[in-house]
């Protein structure tokens, strides 16, 4: 095994502390047949250790080592990958060295660990290689990325020919991407690193690499909304389907702020675009308000790749004193580098101009004599959104549709439809008023 590593031509960057790369030692050593027993087998369930914490991270099952090598084809960036993904399998002289790439990774794929556990006294690879993976729920894995791999893995073993590898693998990187950012729909930034050159490759289950120091997490389990499962808002949601979809064909499209009052569904309509455009694309990395200026490094980092992004801020508004607005208003329009075509910028903000007004801004008084200048400075970054779709709080009559279509998919409440609405009024009463977020809130209450 360890001497088809350093043959390795598109995907020599495993990393020194590769799973591969450490069995790939153990094997060499073994086969020196100059080793210590108990030290190469305390090495050898390291490793084991190692794998069985990513097959609990992505749900692996049945033979965790052939999932684990189809997870690595499938999340090792290089220029191989990085060119499938955009323009899937051409004719090219690469398509050499990545084939010899594939015989080594089926060799690692069909390796016979008997002789290595006879010799040892061990049998972890062969748990290993028939393992029964214990039921899980889906939050507790990430059941997006298990799924593809694990077909993947299947797909590798019915025809272990490096022809048939090659052709799976390439179609994957075309329809799925390669890497962190193909097989997870949402992100976070999750910090900066100090060194903005760094290099290292993705782990499974921990932060990864974006680019120039970015360090994102996948977000594993996102919420399974779907925009029809928002009750009312229509016109909204038509605007906002019609502005994505623009943006997936590649038309022109705007960046957007959905504004309004708290609990009408604002972060619900854009967390359902990621369900609804997955498939299509559609990636979504969610950035803070105090990570304002990795704004402009981070889009630096996806603008070559084949992915439609939309940077997610919730919650959006800034304090008079807060500056970190300039950073969005720099990238969104006004610097010097075009923002590219893969990436858009929505936001919800409970304030319709995000930042906070003060009475100097709209006072007659001339307190300031750049007061005209002050306040054009804070309407210019809601100027920059080509689409602001407003979310109101509904009125007594929407309030109770939204009850009652909430109701109707909550089986066994219960209550007539007379009774139900008097639970409403009261409960809108004590939390705050009429949202969607409060009709909600009294259905769960009721189902308890």
């Amino acid at each position: 095994m360890y001497r088809e590593i350093p043959k390795l031509m598109m995907f020599r960057n495993l990393g020194e502390d590769s799973i591969i790369i450490k069995l790939s030692e153990i094997i060499r050593d073994f086969d020196s047949g100059e080793y210590d027993k108990a030290d190469l087998s305390d090495r050898i369930y390291a490793q084991i250790h190692r794998l069985l914490e990513i097959a609990t991270d992505y749900g692996f099952d049945k033979n965790l080592w052939h999932d684990y090598i189809a997870y690595v084809l499938v999340t090792n960036e290089n220029p191989f990958s990085l060119t499938a993904e955009r323009a899937g399998m051409n004719e090219g002289s690469v398509n050499g060295f990545a084939l010899k790439d594939m015989e080594i990774f089926n060799n690692l794929f069909s390796y016979d660990f008997q002789k290595l556990e006879r010799t040892l006294g061990l049998d972890c690879f062969s748990v290993i290689t028939n393992y029964k993976s214990i039921h899980k729920r889906h939050q507790v894995y990430n059941k997006n990325v298990s799924d593809k791999v694990r077909a993947l893995s299947d797909a590798i073993a019915e025809d272990i020919s490096p022809e048939n590898t090659l052709r799976l693998v390439t179609d994957f990187y075309k329809a799925y991407g390669v890497g962190m950012l193909g097989l997870n729909k949402a992100f976070r930034v999750s910090e900066a690193l100090p060194d903005l050159d760094k290099k290292v490759p993705a782990k499974a289950g921990n932060d990864f690499l974006l680019g120039r120091g970015i360090s994102c997490s996948p977000i594993k389990n996102t919420d399974k909304v779907m925009l029809d499962d928002l009750i009312g808002y229509d016109i909204q949601k038509k605007r906002l389907r019609e502005n994505t979809e623009a943006f997936l064909a590649g038309k022109a499209a705007n960046n957007v702020l959905l504004f309004g009052d708290a609990g009408t569904g604002k972060s619900t309509s854009i967390k359902a675009l990621i369900n609804e455009y997955y498939d299509d694309g559609l990636r979504m990395i969610e950035l803070y308000k105090h990570q304002m200026r990795y704004l402009a490094p981070v889009i630096s980092s996806i603008k070559n790749r084949n992915y439609r992004f939309i940077i997610y801020m919730d919650d959006l508004s800034f304090e008079e004193n807060e500056t970190e607005y300039k950073y969005l208003k720099a990238v969104i329009e006004g610097g010097l580098e075009t923002r590219p075509d893969n990436v858009l910028i929505y936001a919800t903000s409970n304030r319709r101009n995000l930042i906070k007004e003060t009475w100097n801004d709209t006072n007659d008084v001339e307190l300031d004599k750049h007061r005209s200048d002050t306040l054009q400075e804070k309407l210019s970054l809601v100027s920059r959104f080509g689409v602001t779709i407003p979310y109101m709080r509904p009125d007594k009559k929407e309030y109770e549709k939204i009850v009652k279509g909430l109701a109707e998919r909550q089986a066994g409440l219960g209550l007539t439809e007379e009774e139900l609405l008097a639970e409403a009024n009261k409960w809108s009463v004590s939390h705050g008023g009429m949202s969607g977020r409060a009709a909600q809130q009294l259905i769960d209450s009721l189902d308890i």
